[in-house]
């Protein structure tokens, strides 16, 4: 089990320094495919950051054009992850938990604090706590929710070159009719994650009930 807690905090109750602070946040707990990918980022009080909101409230074009903003600009940023295997092994939760901390441990910035999205924050070196709708309430968090999601994005394109019958370029491994149709017929590939019910239910010698 990986450490974690949940000290949930009002973001307007305390004052935070946009130079040693950090916000996290991950993509891919609900997709059948793929791993959770989470970042962390310290944005640093040297550029405008009024565009920055959280990722589903923005295009694809508007993400990975504030995601280079935000590569170029920041103070420190890092991405961690946890694999198909991890995930399986660990459950969701935990895995997206583990992702995050990775992401906070990468980061090459001296940080007093950690802001996570969510009701839980993970155990980090430093205070973390859990701000609930934090991606669209911590601007930190939203610029992790930002670099969190282009990352994975793009991955989930380059993985369906190699598996196009699933078309992970266009749901990112989420569950819709089209991915479940595709794994009702081809079956799953060795980037599905076998502990979710809709991919166990087409491995082979399972029954559906």
């Amino acid at each position: 089990m990986i450490k974690k807690h949940s000290n949930v905090i009002d973001p307007s109750s305390i004052h935070i320094e946009l130079d040693d602070s950090a916000g996290i946040d991950e993509v891919g707990r609900g997709p059948l495919a793929g791993p959770v990918v989470a970042a962390a980022v310290v944005l640093g009080n040297g550029s405008n950051w009024e565009g920055v909101r959280d990722s589903k409230a923005l295009s694809p074009t508007q993400r990975s054009l504030l995601a280079d903003k935000l590569r170029e600009q920041v103070v420190a940023w890092a991405l961690g992850r946890c694999e198909v295997g991890e995930i399986d092994t660990l459950n969701i939760f935990n895995a997206s938990l583990l992702a995050m901390r990775r992401a906070f441990e990468g980061l090459h910035a001296k940080v007093s604090l950690a802001l996570v999205d969510g009701k839980y924050a993970p155990e980090l070196a430093v205070p973390s706590y859990a701000v609930i709708k934090g991606d669209s309430r911590v601007t930190s968090i939203s610029a992790a929710s930002i670099l969190a999601k282009v990352a994975r994005d793009r991955e989930m394109q380059v993985l369906d070159r190699s598996f196009p019958q699933y078309g992970f370029a266009q749901h990112k491994g989420y569950p819709t009719a089209k991915h479940i149709a595709a794994l009702r017929e081809h079956g799953p590939c060795p980037h599905h994650r076998q502990s979710f019910k809709p991919v166990r239910a087409v491995l082979p010698g399972v029954t559906s009930i």
